[in-house]
Order: structure tokens, then C-alpha cells, then sequence
């Protein structure tokens, strides 16, 4: 893999992933990977950040997906980011970062 676009993290879907034929025969499934980090606020408090990512994969990955990761069990995944850019409904334009997966690690259990 490129080391100039390698995107690796840890962290639970917030759903199960489903897999999606499509007309070609390929196989996608499309999900979210919640990551949480913590830390101390200048007063001594504990705050918690979630940042969302948008993971795509592919193929045979794609059908392991779809069959192993379920929506709470954490993961670890690596792949490549790309960022899309498309109009919506009202013609602005708008742009949406994913991952594209290239590797996939089940972690614990929940």
C-alpha cells in the first residue's frame, strides 16, 4: 500500500454493515466506524470525543464484512482516504470523505 494515503483506525460501527450487489456482480458495503479518544479539560474533567468515518469496501473484503462485523464490535481497519465531490438537491456542491478499505482486523467482543 502507498504510505502517502494510508488511513488505519480502531473503533465499533455504529450499525451492521449490509452488503449490496450490484448489476456488474461485484459486492460493496458501505458503513460508519465511530473512533473515541478522552482526555482532560483545563478544569480536570474527562471529555470524551467521537469522530464518525465513512468506510467503503469491496469484493471478497465486502462479504467479510458484511458477515463478521457487527454494529458495537470493535474493529481495526486500514485503507486509503477519498474525499467525492457531488451536488445535492438544491445544485451545491458538497463533498464526503471515505475510507477505502483494504484490511480488516475483528477485535474484541461486545
Amino acid at each position: 500500500m502507498n504510505m502517502r494515503n494510508r488511513v488505519q483506525l480502531i473503533g465499533r460501527p455504529g450499525a451492521d454493515p449490509e452488503l449490496k450487489k450490484l448489476d456488474n456482480g461485484n459486492s460493496v458495503v458501505n458503513f460508519s466506524l465511530a473512533t473515541n479518544e478522552s482526555y482532560s479539560n483545563s478544569k480536570g474533567e474527562k471529555v470524551d470525543n467521537t469522530q464518525w468515518h465513512n468506510l467503503v469496501a469491496w469484493g471478497k473484503l465486502a462479504e467479510l464484512v458484511s458477515k463478521y462485523v457487527k454494529k458495537g464490535k470493535e474493529v481495526a481497519v486500514e485503507g486509503r482516504m477519498v474525499t467525492k465531490k457531488y451536488e445535492d438537491s438544491k445544485g451545491e456542491t458538497k463533498y464526503i470523505s471515505e475510507v477505502i478499505l483494504s484490511d480488516l482486523l475483528l477485535l474484541g467482543n461486545k
